[in-house]
């Protein structure tokens, strides 16, 4: 038993162990190099340490304060101290053989108080840290704001620092794990909860914005209905972190309208209340030079059809004018992409206007090139692209004239669809943000299967945007949680410039890609065994990632477990449009309605 004496002398001085509730639960070991960044404990008989455990121990020196040394166990070992050969657990367990079974923790470094680097002194007492100790130790007294994540191993809250989230120190995450176990949508979907509701953000917090791309199945669409799954130990856990257990409360949706759909109806089949089309109007099509992201795919940066494309796109930027819905280019009215696109061909292709709309330099094996892909387009974007809705009807992705959360639904378009679709979304809000020029209000982006729209190789229009969002939007306000199975297939710049990096259950193969090396060894074979809702979390602060389980969804996940929607849901922005905005209207002034 650990003398009284020795504990007392241990609580006193040093801010890491300030609180009277330490429990002690062996000594430095001896048998083993002592480091002030790394060291073994021996668990003292009847105690145990586990992974994760934030433990603290103290060195007095000659003529100056104790130094008191906190880390967290980052792997554990059992052994039998007598045995020579492997036989002999045998022996042993039959009372043969004399043995003792000894257990030690590896502990690494996360604080010393004061800052001097010394090892802890083999044989000094280690203690279990609670309260105080443990939020010292973690670096949680020196967040000034807090945003709570979830609970760690010993069932305690665990935070993070929010200077290093909404760009005042740092900014963006960057969440890896295998689809469906790592459960990466459902952490980047409660931290934004959290972020919204655990009032970290002060003032800021009531004007920040988030947009979600859904790409899989409908379950982001009813975030802002109540789980009817939810029971009272998930509440008290709610609780636990100051939260309230409840559904995001204020909400929109946008679909893409149903294929062959004149009316533009959103198409969605669990959700029918509170959604909205969105489309873009030939119109805005050329203006908003947009024809690039209909090449959004990671070409070969040795391919010149590139040129072309942005040459028509110049082309139709400066000719092609709105007409009754359509556009007008060179005298001759166009009223939907697949026209539009076939008139583009058709230019290319006559000897007489290539010129004009390619450049002269361009060889007809180039221009071919350009034309295939763009008439491969037609039937995915044709939905997308119209020339038969009114332009005056709301049918735009804005999110600072949108709800606080903004879910753009893409699951049921074809990949190139996806791609044009955050591509132009993204390019958008971005540059609305650099014409307000301030960071404020926030703007969080969270994008799945990042891999996809920023693969490591190559180059698009959608990389471009995303590495701008990773590199020069923490000074604009606009943040990105970022998604994907394999960082190591991710541009390496955006995933430098996330300040905050987390890990849910990874293949075996990525878990051994350099990508990962933030994570310490043991920490990289849990990786393999995580559950779903089990995350490692690696911030600026600490030195080591820590072990988060975040609370099930307080909100509808799917349409099974959806209760009531709120009654704002049942009026969308359609239903306040402007009742006169008739369709194939675009343009017209009201005194051309024809009644």
């Amino acid at each position: 038993m650990i003398p009284v004496s020795d504990e007392a002398e241990l609580l006193r001085g040093g801010k890491l162990n300030a609180n009277p509730e330490v429990d002690p639960v062996g000594r430095v070991l001896g048998t083993a190099d002592a480091t002030p960044l790394q060291f073994w404990t021996a668990v003292a008989p009847g105690s145990y340490l586990q992974l994760d455990d934030v433990v603290v121990t103290q060195r007095d020196l000659p003529d100056r304060e104790p130094v008191t040394i906190a880390g967290v166990v980052t792997q554990v070992r059992a052994r039998h101290e007598g045995a020579q050969f492997d036989s002999d657990v045998f022996a042993i367990a039959d009372g043969t053989l004399p043995a003792m079974v000894q257990e030690a923790a590896e502990i690494t470094t996360t604080r010393v108080d004061p800052e001097l680097y010394v090892p802890p002194a083999p044989g000094a007492i280690v203690h279990r840290a609670s309260g105080e100790a443990r939020d010292a130790a973690l670096h949680f007294d020196r967040m000034e704001r807090r945003v709570p994540m979830g609970t760690g191993r010993d069932g305690v809250p665990v935070f993070l620092n929010a200077d290093f989230l909404d760009g005042t120190r740092g900014a963006h995450v960057s969440i890896s794990g295998i689809s469906g176990v790592a459960t990466k949508t459902s952490f980047a979907t409660f931290l934004l909860y959290s972020v919204f509701r655990s009032g970290q953000l002060g003032a800021d917090g009531a004007n920040a914005r988030a947009l979600i791309f859904n790409v899989k199945g409908e379950d982001l669409l009813f975030l802002d209905h109540p789980n009817t799954k939810l029971d009272d130990k998930t509440r008290e856990a709610y609780a636990l972190l100051g939260l309230p257990a409840a559904p995001f409360p204020d909400v929109r949706v946008y679909a893409p309208p149903r294929p062959g759909d004149s009316s533009g109806a959103p198409d969605v089949s669990s959700r029918l209340t509170g959604v909205d089309s969105f489309y873009w109007t030939l119109a805005e099509f050329c203006e908003n030079k947009l024809l690039p992201y209909v090449f959004a795919d990671a070409d070969d940066e040795r391919q010149q059809y590139t040129m072309v494309v942005h040459s028509v796109t110049a082309h139709l930027n400066r000719y092609a004018v709105p007409a009754e819905g359509g556009v007008s280019i060179d005298g001759k009215r166009i009223g939907s992409y697949q026209d539009l696109v076939d008139h583009v061909v058709e230019q290319l292709t006559d000897d007489e206007t290539r010129s004009t709309w390619a450049g002269s330099a361009v060889n007809m094996g180039t221009v071919n090139a350009f034309a295939r892909r763009l008439i491969g387009s037609k039937r995915d974007l044709s939905r997308l692209i119209r020339g038969d809705l009114a332009s005056r009807r709301p049918h735009q992705i804005k999110t600072a004239a949108s709800a606080q959360v903004t879910v753009v639904d893409l699951h049921n378009l074809p990949d190139r669809a996806q791609r044009f679709v955050v591509g132009v979304t993204l390019k958008t809000e971005f540059e609305e943000k650099e014409k307000s020029g301030t960071g404020r209000p926030l703007l969080f982006v969270v994008l799945d299967e990042l891999n996809k729209y920023a693969p490591r190789e190559g180059s698009s229009p959608i990389k471009e945007v995303l590495l701008d969002i990773a590199e020069r939007g923490r000074s604009l306000g606009v943040i990105l949680i970022g998604a994907q199975q394999t960082a190591s297939e991710v541009e390496r710049r955006i995933v430098t410039n996330s300040a905050i990096r987390v890990v849910g259950r990874l293949d075996p193969a990525e878990a051994s890609r350099p990508e990962y090396g933030f994570l310490p060894p043991a920490m990289r074979q849990r990786a393999l065994l995580a559950r779903p809702g089990t995350m490692f979390v690696n911030q600026p602060d600490i030195p080591v990632p820590l072990c988060v389980e975040f609370p099930f969804p307080a909100w509808a996940t799917r349409k099974s477990e959806s209760g009531p929607p709120p009654a704002e849901t049942l009026r969308s922005i359609v239903q306040g449009a402007d009742p006169f905005a008739v369709v194939g209207g675009g343009g017209r002034s009201d005194d051309d309605i024809p009644f």
